[in-house]
């Protein structure tokens, strides 16, 4: 039997210890990398679980001074305490801020259709009215109308159901329904981001049959309810120092300002105060940041607060 040169088994044994040195380097670092990872996902978890708590708390809080100020006052304006936003407050870890938005100071796309599902002539006619200020085809109307309606049956000659819709990629059908985010009018054919980002601060997607606030909705939509009326929306700044310490306009002043029947048929769509809110709560947990969305009711006879839908995102 030939034995190995003694220098040869030696050069084996460095190379084999090298091997096993590296590997276990490469294992340990491996190990650390994943135990680093895993403690960095915990932390991030845990912040967004405490932003997530902390925002709920926030939530509470606007719900609790929405329901005092109903207490006080018969009138929702955007000189009232609730309308200020929330600075930067500290909390363990970070800081919450946020504010609330009366959600009736905007038209409801939901009030195109009655509450048995057919479209409302009212509805579309203001609608129709508000695109037309904003400078957009006023056929979204139809379009958007026939989106809600329970009929199958396009409305002449703009309107578009399911047999539009199934053409699309990928195809879908109609809501024919009631919707619950302002979002959904980007599944009309065409209407694109543009159109969408231009309307978007005047519409809400609330139920069936919910009045627009005068005392805070834009004056864009408040002409919108008369055909041809431009009193309100020429200067919105004009409208928000009218607004500094009182409501305006109220019903009585677009009484006077809308003529008999024209007033008539707007009357049962306008109010001075709101049941709709929505509180946005930003919080910051170390460099991990949430935002909560909350739409909140409030009772129009009790005052109760209640949170109807939370989202992460505006719509």
């Amino acid at each position: 039997m030939v034995k190995q040169p003694r220098h040869r088994q030696r050069g084996v044994a460095l190379i084999t210890a090298v091997l096993i040195v590296a590997l276990a380097t490469i294992l340990a670092t491996q190990i650390g990398f994943d135990s680093a990872l895993e403690q960095r996902r915990s932390g991030a978890a845990m912040s967004l679980d405490q932003a997530f708590l902390i925002g709920l708390g926030a939530e509470a809080w606007a719900a609790s001074y929405l329901k005092t100020d109903a207490e006080n006052s018969k009138q929702d304006f955007p000189a009232e305490r609730w309308a200020t936003p929330i600075p930067p407050i500290p909390v363990e870890g970070g800081q919450v801020e946020g504010f609330i938005e009366d959600m009736q100071g905007r038209f409801n796309l939901n009030n195109l259709i009655t509450a048995e599902g057919a479209v409302n002539p009212e509805g579309l006619r203001q609608f129709r009215n508000l695109l037309t200020a904003l400078d957009l085809e006023p056929k979204w109307a139809d379009i958007l109308a026939d989106w809600l309606d329970t009929d199958t049956q396009p409305a002449f000659p703009e309107g578009a159901e399911d047999s539009v819709y199934t053409s699309q990629t990928p195809p879908y059908r109609a809501a024919n329904g009631p919707i619950t985010s302002v979002s959904e009018l980007l599944a009309l054919p065409d209407f694109g981001v543009d159109r969408y980002r231009k309307l978007k601060p005047y519409v809400a997607a609330l139920p069936i049959g919910t009045k627009i606030n005068l005392c805070t909705a834009p004056g864009i939509v408040i002409d919108a309810l008369s055909d041809g009326t431009r009193e309100f929306g020429l200067d919105e700044q004009s409208l928000a120092r009218s607004r500094t310490d009182h409501c305006f306009p109220t019903v009585s002043d677009l009484q006077g300002s809308f003529q008999g029947k024209d007033f008539e048929r707007i009357s049962d769509y306008v109010g001075e105060s709101t049941s709709y809110f929505r509180v946005t709560a930003l919080v910051t947990i170390g460099t991990s940041q949430m935002t909560l969305y909350s739409l909140l009711h409030r009772d129009a006879t009790t005052h109760l607060v209640r949170p109807v839908m939370r989202t992460f995102t505006t719509d």
